[in-house]
């Protein structure tokens, strides 16, 4: 028969044309809309919760009588929860499925973030955030993973960056919402407020996001995950991207942590809800998440954590300025860079790790909220010690860090790539 009557190609040699077998979710297919809309409302459910006290600090100073250091646990207390659960919850997610896991985290989280309002002292109000804390760690890794597992590669990048421009959503929403309602009823209706909200992101997340159809249930063998994490605690690369993100934290932590305090102070002197409404800085975020796959693609991953940390030192400068304008400016730059950095650097770790997923973005969130926590507590004490210009010093310091780390991992690849391919 000849090719006119099969229809075959009249090209020898010619490969046919076979349609992608890939399965996977990608920009523009079914399902990826909905997936995309529910981890981005996942995202704003955990951060709004996990810094719903952040700028509510000088309030709950002043009704506790205590001073910034102390305050700074009720976000330290919170994030330290979370960085210590996050290992333990990413190895469930494993043996029981990422959206399992997810759904109960936010179930636990909005459940306790209900009874925030209600605690009695500061030493009530630090433990139930722990606890709230604890329960979001199941959030961060095992999405990251249910990414790295259900989005082709290419649209990785832009998934997770679309997944952290979620949590800049959340962290800025709570801080505004909490900022003018407390100004109006106090913190513990602020706070409040912010439980209902996470609420509803927590049911239509449920609803919303698709059944996971490329998932393998893993091991809960202890021996099994202790040997996963040596593993990733043992590739060099990770290493640097588990210390960049706890680095790029401790600057974000500190800065946003005692910036509440300073514009209460002179020469500013803002009230509560003009102080949460500078928190809308963080839609500077939400974009430059959401656009580091292009950045990637135009710099590389090098050079984006680059430019990523010099836009972060130039506005760390800019908010020793004694005018409200070059603080403003200071914290856009400060917020675009943290974000970039964070989104490309999580990205990298998804697309390192080629087994245990989940572990390896466990430790990358473990890390990132150790450097949160570490931000908030020593940045409010430098607060305390030298003033603002204290603060500044650390997140510099933790700039610098970003750099060397970056420059080390340049080095080695510039090593890496002279070595001679074995046969």
């Amino acid at each position: 028969m000849s090719p006119a009557d099969t229809g075959a190609s009249t090209v020898v040699g010619a490969a046919p044309l076979v349609p992608s077998t890939d399965s996977r979710l990608a920009p523009g297919g079914p399902g990826y809309r909905r997936m995309s809309f529910a981890l981005f409302l996942a995202g704003v459910a955990t951060f709004a919760l996990l810094y719903s006290t952040q700028a509510l600090l000088p309030l709950i100073s002043g009704e506790f009588g205590v001073a910034a250091s102390a305050a700074s646990w009720t976000v330290a207390g919170a994030t330290g929860g979370l960085a210590l659960f996050v290992l333990p919850m990413s190895a469930l997610s494993e043996r029981f499925g990422r959206r399992t896991v997810m759904t109960g985290s936010l179930a636990v989280a909005v459940t306790v973030g209900l009874l925030v309002p209600f605690a009695p002292s500061l030493t009530t109000l630090v433990v139930l955030r722990a606890v709230q804390g604890a329960a979001l760690a199941g959030l961060p890794a095992s999405a990251t993973a249910y990414l790295a597992e259900e989005v082709r590669p290419k649209a990785l990048v832009t998934a997770i960056g679309l997944f952290v421009a979620g949590n800049s959503v959340g962290g800025m929403s709570g801080r505004v919402i909490t900022g003018w309602v407390a100004q109006e009823w106090g913190w513990r209706v602020a706070v409040g407020v912010i439980g209902v909200i996470a609420v509803a992101c927590a049911v239509a997340f449920r609803l919303l996001l698709p059944a996971p159809r490329h998932f393998t249930a893993g091991s809960l063998r202890p021996r099994v995950l202790a040997r996963t994490v040596r593993d990733h605690l043992a590739d060099p690369l990770l290493r640097r991207l588990y210390a960049i993100g706890a680095l790029f934290m401790t600057v974000f932590g500190g800065v946003y942590t005692v910036i509440g305090y300073r514009l209460t102070q002179a020469p500013f002197s803002l009230p509560q809800g003009i102080i949460g409404s500078i928190f809308l800085v963080y839609l500077v975020g939400t974009v430059s998440a959401s656009t580091a796959g292009r950045l990637v693609g135009r710099l590389g991953r090098r050079g984006s954590l680059y430019l990523a940390g010099g836009t972060t030192t130039a506005g760390l400068l800019l908010t020793l300025v004694g005018s409200l304008v070059p603080v403003l400016l200071g914290l856009v730059l400060i917020t675009a860079g943290f974000f970039a950095g964070h989104a490309v650097a999580s990205s990298a770790v998804s697309r390192t790790a080629t087994r245990g997923r989940a572990q390896a973005a466990a430790l990358y969130q473990s890390a990132y909220y150790i450097g949160s926590s570490a931000g908030s507590t020593v940045g409010a004490v430098a607060f305390h010690a030298a003033g603002w210009s204290g603060t500044v010093g650390v997140g510099l310091l933790a700039v610098l860090g970003v750099v060397t780390i970056t420059v080390v991992g340049s080095r080695a690849a510039r090593v890496a790539a002279r070595q001679p391919v074995m046969a």
